[in-house]
């Protein structure tokens, strides 16, 4: 049984891998996390080895010494113990995020050359690969859930509203105001800059849409071709066993 962790801003999510198989998965968000809560879920599951994602490093050492105190010996941080291998062109590769290139390489492995990843958590990021099977690069933009706390905070009279889908495209109350420009906005810029990706590039991409948000925004685009919400824990566990291997 492998554990994979990805540790991201808002949340950990943890995936449990019989063999290649994802038999479980479970999310603990950051500010609750208590060893007492891992422990609890982690106790009765006999775990051979252990790989970390990670975009919070002080939350790496937290989490890696509660692993240890469970008796989880055999842990992989990506990074740190163990490169992804795929050609990175980043201007400064040491500045990208793990998370990031660990897609890249989930859908070159999954889904063939040339793709876009796009991870909706509490950023939203593009990233591509090439034909020639090398990380190109990408974008990064505010998520879903960043912006709604943003204008909550940064205007007078508007509230806090929950994501949701919105009753209408032309919004009749302030809440489906903001949701309409959320859902159709959002889509129409992911659909936009895919467009710009393929013109760039000037050869057909598959575009992959993954994380927490995905699903959401799946339903108002028309550029994204397959969803897999567990593309990164995915990518660790191949990442694992290829460790393994060598």
């Amino acid at each position: 049984m492998l554990l994979a962790i990805n540790i991201g801003n808002t949340n950990i999510i943890f995936g449990l891998f019989n063999q290649d198989k994802l038999e479980k998965k479970f999310i603990i968000s950051i500010k609750n996390y208590r060893f007492k809560k891992l422990k609890k879920i982690l106790s009765k599951i006999n775990i051979d080895g252990c790989i970390i994602c990670s975009v919070v490093p002080r939350f790496t050492k937290i989490l890696a010494k509660d692993l240890r105190d469970l008796k989880i010996k055999e842990q992989v941080i990506v990074g740190k113990d163990i490169r992804v291998p795929i050609k990175n062109l980043y201007r400064q590769p040491e500045r990208l995020g793990q998370d990031r290139l660990v897609n890249a390489y989930a859908g070159l492995s999954f889904y063939g050359t040339a793709c876009v990843i796009i991870d909706t958590g509490t950023a939203i990021t593009f990233d591509i690969v090439s034909k020639n099977k090398a990380y190109l690069g990408g974008m990064i933009l505010p998520g879903l859930n960043m912006c709604l706390d943003a204008l909550a905070k940064n205007t007078a009279l508007l509230p806090k509203v929950k994501l949701k889908k919105p009753k209408e495209f032309i919004g009749k109350d302030t809440e489906n105001s903001i949701l309409s420009g959320l859902a159709y906005g959002f889509a129409s810029l992911v659909d936009g800059i895919v467009e710009k990706i393929k013109k760039s590039l000037g050869y057909p991409i598959k575009v992959i849409g993954t994380g927490g948000d995905i699903s959401f925004i799946y339903k108002y685009c028309y550029s994204i071709d397959r969803i897999d919400k567990d593309l990164t824990l995915k990518g660790l566990s191949l990442l694992f066993k290829n460790y393994r291997k060598k």
